[in-house]
């Protein structure tokens, strides 16, 4: 019996089934360096998945490794019941590159509870449990997030604290209004959103949750300029506007250090998680003071914010920022749309490449009726792991690759991914 299989075996007798496994035969990550990882029975592979967006600048980066050891020869953990100097410190870092002005910060642990607590923050403020959130997104697993989470795959509850509707607009490739151009997509997609403001939001409306570029979505999105349309619309009634930045923050896209930055428009909310942590536990929330400030009670969070979690974020974001790794991100992304792009001429089963900078989505379809081809994104995956990458998969129908390597990713490793994906996709399903 090998180690994987002997640990897969364990995993089942004591994990829920739901936790969903990649591969036929599930893997071990035991070790990183880079962006090369190698699995417990000393397998290497390529990572072009990152711990789904999480290992943001690499894996072993010394400046990072340092500080967490730091910190650990000194306290794991204090509580938000006292003053956490790196906790500031981070926190008036993120304040001021949000955008928002006299913005405040909340960490938490994770993106679910980063999300559920911009919701709770949005339906305080508001008075209203009304909430818009857009089709085909992925917002968190918590009680509060799976109730706006716009795709059916993971929404586990029909129970919810809220009265959520959903708009059009992120997902263009099967839109009704995918023959559109640009302008007239967002004007459909604005008079969707008004029509359900005129029609089915009773009083008032507590917000609206969107990411950029969906996530758990297949890396779909929208023209640029429809999130700042959609948002002119809510501002009208009130409405707040939570931009879901778990997965394209800090310079992903390439284009800019947030996603909503292409939209031209500045959220009252803005929710973080993943990247920042670069595997660390860490989330949070970054919003108008007068809305962070609006809870009556009191309240505090006993491991959001923990010294160790800010020192290691605190060095990971120093490395982002000197070596430029947004500008990295729109570099290589382009080098990695350009080879896919050749590959998409060649191979009817690719129906659309898309995505920005280092969010990269590929969906697989039945070339003869467009039809979405699970079993092929599936084979993918696998053949991809054979030949030593890891990708992602997503996508409302399952049928779309992911690739979102770290943020460090060099134009060798991205030249010798494309050549691994070009003989997977050649592979029949």
């Amino acid at each position: 019996m090998t180690a994987n299989i002997s640990l897969l075996d364990r995993h089942k007798s004591v994990l829920p089934r739901w936790m969903a496994l990649y591969y036929d035969e599930p893997i071990q990550l035991a070790r990183g360096e880079g962006r090369t990882v190698w699995d417990g029975e000393g397998r290497q592979y390529l990572d072009f998945f990152g711990g789904i967006l999480t290992t943001m600048t690499g894996y072993g980066v010394p400046e990072v490794i340092e500080a967490i050891r730091d910190q650990a020869g000194k306290m794991l953990h204090s509580s938000t019941l006292y003053l956490i100097e790196s906790q500031i410190e981070l926190a008036e870092k993120l304040a001021e590159r949000s955008g928002i002005p006299n913005a405040k910060v909340f960490f938490t642990n994770s993106g679910s509870e980063a999300n559920d607590a911009a919701l709770m923050l949005a339906t305080c403020y508001r008075r209203s449990n009304q909430v818009l959130a857009m089709r085909h997104s992925y917002h968190g697993r918590s009680f509060a997030t799976v109730p706006v989470t716009g795709n059916a795959s993971w929404a586990t509850t029909q129970l919810s604290p809220f009265r959520t509707h959903y708009v059009h607009g992120s997902y263009r490739y099967r839109s009704p209004f995918k023959h559109l151009d640009d302008a007239a997509y967002t004007r459909a997609c604005v008079d969707d959103l008004v029509n359900i403001l005129d029609t089915a939001v009773a009083g008032d409306l507590a917000c609206m949750i969107a990411e950029p570029i969906l996530g758990v979505g297949g890396f779909a999105h929208g023209p640029d300029g429809l999130m700042g349309a959609l948002h002119q619309e809510l501002a009208k009634r009130g409405g707040l506007f939570i931009s879901d930045e778990v997965q394209t923050g800090w310079g992903r896209t390439g284009e800019h250090f947030w996603g909503y930055q292409a939209h031209g428009f500045t959220p009252d909310l803005i929710t973080f998680a993943k990247g920042l942590g670069n595997g660390l536990a860490l989330g949070g929330v970054i919003g108008r003071g007068e809305v962070m400030d609006c809870f009556t009670a009191s309240s505090i969070s006993t491991f959001g914010g923990n010294p160790l979690a800010m020192r290691g974020a605190l060095a990971n974001l120093a490395y982002l920022e000197a070596q430029d790794l947004q500008g990295n991100a729109r570099a290589m992304g382009a080098l990695l749309r350009a080879g896919l792009a050749d590959m998409q001429r060649a191979n009817p089963a690719i129906g659309d490449v898309r995505g920005k900078g280092l969010m990269i989505g590929i969906e697989l379809i039945h070339s003869g009726d467009g039809q979405p081809d699970k079993a092929r994104a599936r084979a993918v995956l696998e053949a991809a792991k054979a030949r030593g990458l890891l990708i992602g998969m997503g996508g409302a129908y399952g049928n779309c690759i992911r690739l979102a390597p770290p943020m460090s990713v060099t134009g060798a490793e991205c030249r010798e991914a494309l050549a691994i994906l070009s003989a997977c996709f050649d592979q029949k399903a």
